[in-house]
Parts: C-alpha cells; structure tokens; sequence
C-alpha cells in the first residue's frame, strides 16, 4: 500500500489496527512503523472496532433468541481470535512473573518465557470467567456498554506507556516507544468521549475505575520491574476491562 497521499491520522489508526488486533490490514511499509507511539491515540479507535465485530455477533446472536451466556461466550471467543489473544497473554506473563519471581530480574525473566504457570492459568481463568459473567449480563442492555469498555480499557495503555519507563531494553512495548503527551490527551479524550457518549454519567465512573486501576497496575509495575512492558499494557488492558464491565453491571444491568 502506498502511503503517500494516506492522511496521518489514518495511517495511525491503521498502524494502531495492525498493533493491537488480527484484522485484514492492507500491507503497511515498515518504515511506517518506525514511530509507532505516535499512533496511540488510536488504540480506542482499535477497540471500538473490535467490540462492533465481537459484541455485534454477540448481540445478534441473543436477538435471535440464544440465551445471554452463550452469546457472551461467543464474544469472548471473538474478541480473543481478533486480538491474537495478546492482552490475555500479557496478563497471565504478567501474573506469573510478578508473582513467581524473587528479584526484577527472574521476574523479567518469567514473563519472557512462553510457558504459563500456575499464576498465570488462575489470572486467565477468573479475569475470562468475571468477563463473561459481565458480557451475559450486558447483552440484553444492548452493544453500547461492550463498545465503552473496550474503548476506555484501551485508553489506558498509552496511559502506562507515557508515565512508566520501558523494564527492558527490547520487547514489543519498547520497539513501539513512548507516546507524547499530544498522543495520550487525544487518546484519554477520545476514551472519555466515547464513555459519555455510550454510557452518560455512567461513563464517568467506568473512566473512573479504569484509571483507578492503571494507577494500581503502574504502582505494581514499578516496584515488581522498574518500568512496563508489552505484557504489563496487556494486563492493564484486561483488568481495567474487567472492572469496567463490573462497574456498568452495577449500574446499568
């Protein structure tokens, strides 16, 4: 694809589309990736995409009459095909680093390797299990609730990328690189827009616990391994996804 004529704000949502998920993308010359930060104020724009293609069949699904838990099962099973599962895999990494290891060193060490422990399976099995739980209750209120959470959970990684350093010399978030703070306004603006828009009032408190839990996960971060990397933004992504939809449940079911 060439990209001369491509506007740049295109250009960033397709690198962030390329990024964060599995969908068809037209080939991208690598030098377009060269700052890939610059494009992640876009990663919203990712998961409102990826809601609309999960949760639309979801959706559909429950109003063909299925019942709510096997649609949610479908959209769980959706949304982890579209991602290549890489936020549940920097979860469970995560998990099994942090709390496997004695020294920052094991602990990057840990979650480098492609094997998953014992932290890791328990992470995936109650964050996925909380997750559907929370989709079955959302789907009968519609698919607006499943697109704010997947937005504002989104707006949270570039969030860590800025304030946190990288833990590690190489990596997928260290190739990616720091986001200015132009990228991380517009991508928190367009987190917070989309809540108000989808969810009204009740979008402010899904903003707030998604920041709240940012705010943890980078505390965390910091003290475990000095910094972030791509499976702490995974993380990050997936618990302020899960208490999101906790939040909405309240609220809205």
């Amino acid at each position: 694809m060439k990209t001369d004529n491509v506007p740049p704000a295109v250009l960033d949502v397709l690198v962030a589309l390329s990024l964060l998920t599995r969908l068809p993308m037209p080939h991208l010359p690598q030098e377009t990736f060269i700052n890939s930060a610059r494009a992640a104020w876009a990663y919203p724009v990712a998961g409102c995409l990826t809601a609309l293609v999960a949760g639309g069949a979801g959706h559909a699904l429950h109003l063909l009459g299925l019942p709510p838990s096997l649609c949610a099962g479908v959209v769980l099973a959706l949304l982890m095909v579209i991602t290549g599962a890489m936020h549940e895999d920097g979860l469970a990494d995560t998990a099994d680093g942090f709390w496997g290891g004695y020294t920052r060193e094991r602990r990057l060490q840990i979650m480098k390797d492609s094997q998953i422990g014992a932290f890791g399976t328990l992470a995936l099995i109650v964050i996925a299990g909380l997750r559907w739980i929370c989709y079955a209750a959302l789907l009968p209120v519609g698919l607006v609730p499943l697109i704010t959470v997947a937005v504002v959970s989104r707006a949270m990684m570039p969030v860590v990328m800025h304030i946190l350093p990288n833990a590690r010399p190489n990596g997928l978030s260290q190739s990616t690189g720091r986001p200015g703070l132009a990228a991380v306004a517009t991508n928190l603006a367009l987190g917070l827009a989309a809540a108000l828009l989808c969810a009204g009032l009740a979008g402010v408190l899904v903003i707030i616990a998604a920041l709240v839990v940012a705010g943890c996960v980078m505390l965390l971060a910091n003290r475990k391994i000095g910094g972030q990397t791509g499976d702490v933004l995974g993380a990050t992504q997936q618990l302020a996804e899960v208490v999101s939809l906790t939040a909405l449940v309240a609220v809205l079911a």
